[in-house]
């Protein structure tokens, strides 16, 4: 298993080598504690089982969740396929925009039922747009839904696309799960994600996933720190600046953009008392 990991992760980085020699190399010098990581989690398991000691409080209520609320009701109709634990995931990221005027994405529209979800659960404000290359996808376009035809593994599609949708605050990627196709889409649209907006790509199923691995590279770049002197201030990327968080979940990953960017990373001192040590 150790092996297969290191080859896997050696042939990805080699791609990039000649162009960057020294960035790739760096990255290389990591893959022993990848596979660290792997192993650490594919054997873990928890100690702290038992409920922490607030046995006595009362319960709070339950808080019931609208998705699948209206999930759980769809037992006739246009279908939704969807893993249980992704409503609680898009409740927690996406309740913000509930009742505002906001433009929704997904990609991958099947058989239309989670646009009427989307719908639903954003209210009669939100513009909802579909991507499908299915052409028979089209009948599920009315006057708040708009249905576009395309593959989201071309590039040239999502500049078609943009022309006449600019900008989106969420965009739920349900589409072809390959992974180029998931990462020509996040490079593409994340761009043009609106400050605060939300990106949801789901069905990262299976160790070694090549987007997961794509998200790893992506998501070190979070930690890079240009500039850092000895008063703990460094100036902000680009994509530190817009990049607010990334959250990785079981077959999900979302990235939620800045409402405003972020210039510069500060680690102020407060207080008189100091050790002499540091």
């Amino acid at each position: 298993m150790f092996f297969m990991i290191v080859f896997k992760r050696m042939i990805e980085m080699l791609k990039y080598l000649v162009c960057q020699p020294w960035l790739t190399l760096r990255m290389m010098s990591q893959i022993p504690r990848s596979c660290r990581g792997f192993n650490y989690s594919r054997c873990w398991k928890s100690v702290a089982t038992e409920k922490a000691t607030i046995e006595d409080r009362p319960a709070s209520p339950a808080i019931s969740n609208p998705l699948k609320v209206f999930f759980d009701a769809r037992v006739k109709g246009r279908g939704i396929w969807k893993w249980e634990h992704y409503f609680d995931i898009y409740h927690r990221h996406l309740s913000r925009f509930v009742g505002c005027g906001v433009d929704v994405l997904e990609i991958g529209v099947y058989s239309g039922g989670s646009l009427e979800m989307w719908r639903h659960y954003f209210g009669s404000k939100s513009r909802i747009y579909g991507v499908d290359r299915e052409e028979s996808c089209k009948c599920y376009e009315n006057e708040y839904t708009k249905i576009v035809i395309g593959d989201q593994g071309d590039s040239r599609f999502w500049d078609a696309f943009s022309e006449h949708v600019p900008a989106i605050d969420v965009l739920v990627d349900d589409g072809g799960h390959t992974v180029e196709q998931q990462i020509v889409t996040l490079e593409k649209m994340l761009p043009r994600l609106r400050p605060g907006g939300v990106y949801i790509c789901e069905d990262i199923v299976g160790n070694h996933n090549g987007f997961a691995a794509f998200m790893h590279g992506l998501v070190d770049n979070l930690n890079a720190a240009n500039g850092l002197g000895p008063e703990a201030r460094a100036n902000a990327t680009e994509f530190q600046s817009w990049i607010n968080s990334v959250h990785f979940y079981p077959y999900v990953t979302v990235i939620e953009k800045a409402k405003s960017p972020l210039r510069q990373l500060i680690a102020p001192k407060h207080g008189t008392e100091w050790q002499p040590f540091l």
